[in-house]
C-alpha cells in the first residue's frame, strides 16, 4: 500500500495519495492547493496517478484539481460545489474558482479500485451535503467530517450539527474502533480516541 501525506494550501489541508504499492497507481485525495507540490510527490515515488477524489466541495479540498488533468470523483450532493464558487467557499476567500466538473458521482457503499486495492465509500454528511469517508481495511481517510479530538465545521451552508453528529455516530463509530483516521486537517488519530472526544 501506498499512503503520502501532503499538507497544502493556507488552511493546511491534508492531501493524501492512497494506492497500490505493486502496480504503483495511486488516487489523489483532496488535491486543495499546491499541484506542483503534490506533482513533485508523484514523480519522486514514481507513481502514476489515476484519480482524484474529493471527499467534500470546499475550495481547500478541491482547489488543485485542475491542476491535473484527471477523473474527478464526488459525491453527487456535492457535485454542484465543484462549478459554483458560492458553495465551494472561493468567494469566502477572495476568488471565484471553479473545478472542472464530475466525472463519475458517487454514492453511499460505492467502491472505488485503484490498483487492486478497493476504497469503499461510506457518505457522512454534516459538514457538507456530500461529504464522505474512504475506507480501506483499516485506514479511514475521514475529510472533515471527523478530527483529531474535533469534529468539522457545521455553522457554514448547507452544514448541520445533527446530521454530522448522527453520520459520526452512525456511520463511523460502529466501525472497528482500531481503525486509524486521516482527516481533512491536522494529524491522524484513531476511532476509540475520538469515541471518547465526541460527547452524546
Amino acid at each position: 500500500m501506498i499512503l503520502e501525506n501532503i499538507v497544502v494550501g493556507i488552511t493546511e489541508a491534508n492531501c493524501y495519495l492512497f494506492g497500490d504499492a505493486q502496480t504503483k497507481e495511486v488516487a489523489i485525495i483532496d488535491p486543495g492547493a499546491e499541484a506542483d507540490k503534490i506533482k513533485e510527490c508523484i514523480r519522486q515515488g514514481n507513481y502514476i496517478a489515476r484519480l482524484i477524489i474529493n471527499t467534500h466541495g470546499h475550495i481547500d479540498h478541491i482547489g488543485a484539481n485542475n491542476g491535473f488533468n484527471l477523473p474527478i470523483f464526488i459525491h453527487k450532493d456535492d457535485a454542484s460545489f465543484l462549478t459554483d464558487s458560492s458553495k465551494n467557499l472561493s468567494l469566502w476567500m477572495g476568488s471565484s474558482y471553479k473545478s472542472p466538473p464530475a466525472s463519475r458521482l458517487l454514492e453511499d457503499g460505492d467502491e472505488i479500485k485503484i490498483g487492486n486495492l478497493i476504497l469503499k465509500v461510506i457518505h457522512t454528511p454534516g459538514h457538507t451535503p456530500g461529504g464522505i469517508c474512504l475506507k480501506y481495511k483499516d485506514i479511514l481517510f475521514s475529510g472533515d467530517t471527523l478530527f483529531c479530538g474535533g469534529i468539522g465545521r457545521t455553522d457554514i451552508p448547507g452544514g448541520s450539527e445533527e446530521t454530522l453528529l448522527k453520520s459520526i455516530k452512525e456511520k463511523l463509530f460502529s466501525l472497528d474502533e482500531k481503525i486509524t483516521i486521516y482527516p481533512g486537517h491536522g494529524q491522524s488519530s484513531t476511532l476509540s480516541k475520538e469515541k471518547l472526544q465526541v460527547s452524546d
